[in-house]
């Protein structure tokens, strides 16, 4: 009797074990997995820039006067040498007036003295006088023509002054804001308005260090790179802007607070659409070959590093880190920590722990 019942026991404690085990096989999730490999991929950099016209100078005063007229309006395009605002300054038309008159004073004065040199040099010839008295009136005559000389001197400088009354535009383009109005007293130096030239525009962009040198370094193997001469600008409102700019020049030092260079494109504004002071994005893209790229979702982001999930041949998997690149789209460039064949969790990587077992799927993205 106790024999059977041990065999019972024993029996129940067998089945129970295989249930058990036959619980813990069927729990195991099934879990998406992909296989690393090198892809050819598009690159495509968004980097906000600041737009600037090739030209943009501010219009201010050189003399101190009334602001007597405005001969533009706001937003007008206007010519080189195009009169924008005329200023009435008695100080300066009473100075022309005096340097005109001390100058037709030095003139005659001039005259008279070589008159005399004449006149003495003629006694001088018939022993009338000593020649003495000629080499004084020569004196006379030269003192007469420097300060005819200073009276032209005057003059000039005072015509300078008064051609400041008159202010004119220094190049081809349009006038902004005029915060001023007529019969305003103004000082040396103080704001009409500015200028700007918007035939073309200047479109300023950072890129970080790391992606300078891969441009850098990629241009001078001759590999793929973003076409210089094609670069499009995303405007404000979302729209690309319809003429594709040039890069020209890149700054000579990385800025030390960013860790970023400066790059200029240059557009042509035909339109005259955009505008000194706007914004917009850059958008640049490279063809990249052979690299390796996984999804974001495949990405854990712990404490600021990027981890992934690699499967290891027991099907247990195992967490890794790695060095990520810049983002392209729902895609990150992998820099450094994966190798071609390693394969990782494709999805699911918020649920798993270091060493659990999965039933990988395998699936191609």
């Amino acid at each position: 009797m106790k024999k059977v019942l041990l065999c019972a026991i024993l029996t129940c404690t067998l089945i129970s074990c295989s249930k058990q085990k036959g619980s813990d096989t069927s729990s195991i999730s099934q879990i998406p997995v992909f296989t690393v490999n090198f892809s050819n991929t598009v690159f495509n950099d968004n980097i906000v820039t600041d737009i600037q016209a090739i030209k943009n100078v501010e219009i201010r005063t050189r003399i101190k006067g009334f602001l007597e007229r405005i001969l533009v309006d706001e937003g007008a395009s206007v010519r080189k040498g195009q009169p924008l605002f005329r200023l009435a300054s008695p100080e300066y038309t009473a100075e022309l007036t005096k340097a005109k008159s001390l100058l037709q004073r030095a003139i005659a004065e001039r005259k008279a003295a070589n008159l005399e040199v004449e006149r003495v040099k003629m006694l001088v010839d018939k022993n009338v006088v000593a020649k003495s008295e000629l080499i004084l009136a020569e004196s006379k005559a030269q003192v007469a023509l420097a300060e005819e000389n200073q009276a032209r001197a005057s003059l000039q400088n005072a015509t300078v002054f008064m051609s400041y009354c008159t202010i004119t535009a220094p190049f081809d383009g349009v006038i902004n804001r005029i915060p001023l109005k007529i019969g305003s007293l103004l000082n040396e130096g103080d704001l009409l308005t500015s200028i700007s030239d918007i035939s073309n525009i200047y479109a300023y962009f950072n890129l970080s260090e790391t992606d300078y040198l891969r441009y850098l370094k990629a241009k001078q193997k001759g590999d793929s790179i973003p076409d210089e001469n094609n670069v499009q600008l995303e405007l404000a409102d979302g729209s690309l802007y319809k003429h594709k700019g040039k890069i020209e020049t890149v700054a000579s030092e990385i800025e030390g607070s960013t860790g970023a260079i400066t790059f200029r494109a240059r557009f042509v504004n035909p339109e005259r659409l955009l505008k000194h002071g706007a914004t917009g994005t850059i958008r640049l893209s490279t063809q990249l070959d052979k690299v390796i790229m996984i999804p974001q979702k495949a990405v854990l982001e712990i404490q600021d590093k990027n981890y992934v999930f690699l499967v290891q041949p027991n099907n247990r998997v195992k967490i890794h880190e790695v060095k990520l690149g810049n983002r392209n789209g729902l895609f990150y460039m992998v820099q450094s920590g994966l190798s071609v064949n390693d394969k990782i969790v494709l999805e699911g990587v918020q649920i798993l722990r270091d060493g659990d077992s999965i039933k990988p799927v395998y699936k191609k993205f």
